[in-house]
């Protein structure tokens, strides 16, 4: 795969893993505090450093040769 497309994968992921915890982050706070002003500004704060912190992962990953197959 050329690294243009390993990028936007790595994009791609980050989005939908975001959306899910977003959603699970926003359901859990809301429950334990039945405000959803609480919930949402959870859910907002957490998905800005989450997804930052996730991305850099997983373009440091995508630089480690350990466990990949190359194809000839």
């Amino acid at each position: 795969m050329t690294r243009i497309i390993l990028v936007r994968r790595s994009v791609l992921k980050a989005v939908i893993y975001r959306v899910l915890i977003m959603i699970m982050d926003f359901t859990t706070i809301y429950l334990f505090t039945k405000k959803a002003h609480v919930a949402i500004g959870f859910m907002i704060v957490s998905n800005l450093y989450t997804t930052l912190t996730y991305f850099g992962h997983e373009r440091l990953w995508a630089k480690i040769k350990w466990g990949v197959l190359e194809t000839p």
